[in-house]
């Protein structure tokens, strides 16, 4: 499969930018400036690309590459992906779902205790050698917290499970009611965020669901609550979210997203009760290792005509 052009958009992962190279003809995508000179010359040659969370296969990027045959994606998101696009081309669409869930879920009550406990803040008082000059704050209790969470998918319920397991009572909200389940149902957001004390964020990004935390939202969450963003930044209206914690109408947030990604509010950085994480909920080396294994061996299984192992489209 040496000859089979694989263009990578973006950075991702050096193990996996490894072994792409050694079994397929692997164009880095950052390494040329003039994108559209390099499209016109290597149309022909790249019939499948790799992307993530940050990077993947747009309308534009999907009509320049006339081979193309499949968009394989690092991440579970497929946000970046023109999916229409792809179904109109017949072009074969994987994510890496599964694998990335213990870890997401692990990170999203990390950020629910770092931001009650005052975790961060914590450790920093302690560096400053401020305990010298007497104890700690009191902070705010997790266990027995009620929960709310939008989107009850693979991730949602991990967060669920584990959020049990502290006694704290689970309720969601998402497009329709899940069967199997006796989590309390909210078929209104609002009425959710009313009714919980920490609210998180774990569904896809769609163009429905960008920025579904609202003001109203955080209006109903309130100077007590609590909001965990581990699914995309554009889920948060990210200028109503700095506004509400700038003015305590909000009680804090744990956030490992972003609406502009790098790009963060310098706003948040002097709070106290904002956790913030540089995307990293699937980052960990045993996750990453078996994200990059499930695109290489759904590329592997597109072109040697076997069944996908994750297919979306």
């Amino acid at each position: 499969m040496e000859s089979i052009g694989v263009l990578m958009a973006c950075p991702m992962s050096s193990y996996l930018e490894q072994e792409l190279d050694k079994r397929f003809n692997l164009y880095r995508f950052w390494n040329f400036p003039q994108k559209n000179e390099f499209l016109t010359q290597h149309a022909n040659s790249i019939r499948a690309v790799v992307g993530n969370a940050f990077a993947g296969a747009d309308a534009e990027l999907i009509d320049s590459l006339p081979k193309l045959e499949i968009v394989s994606s690092f991440s579970v998101g497929l946000d970046k992906i023109d999916l229409n696009k792809c179904k109109e081309k017949g072009i074969r669409v994987t994510n890496t779902p599964d694998v990335l869930t213990e870890d997401v879920a692990d990170l999203a009550i990390g950020l629910m205790l770092a931001v009650l406990r005052r975790i961060c803040e914590c450790d920093r008082y302690v560096r400053k050698g401020l305990w010298k000059t007497g104890d700690f704050k009191l902070t705010s209790k997790f266990s027995g917290k009620s929960v709310g969470i939008i989107g009850l998918g693979r991730i949602g319920l991990a967060i669920a499970k584990r959020a049990e397991a502290f006694g704290c009572p689970i309720s969601y909200h998402s497009r329709s009611e899940k069967p199997n389940t006796n989590y309390k149902y909210y078929s209104s957001l609002v009425e959710l965020a009313s009714n919980c004390q920490i609210l998180v964020v774990a569904c896809a990004l769609t163009p429905e669901t960008r920025h579904i935390v609202n003001r109203e939202v955080m209006e109903a969450l309130g100077p007590k609550g609590v909001l965990i963003n581990i699914g995309r930044g554009p889920h948060v209206d990210e200028k109503e979210l700095v506004s509400a914690l700038l003015e305590g109408r909000l009680g804090g947030a744990g956030l490992d997203v972003f609406e502009n990604e790098p790009e963060v509010p310098e706003q948040l950085f002097g709070l106290e009760n904002v956790v913030l994480l540089p995307h990293v909920g699937s980052g960990t080396e045993e996750t990453r290792k078996d994200m990059a294994d499930l695109v290489l061996g759904n590329l592997e299984a597109h072109f040697l005509n076997k069944p996908l192992l994750t297919p979306v489209v």
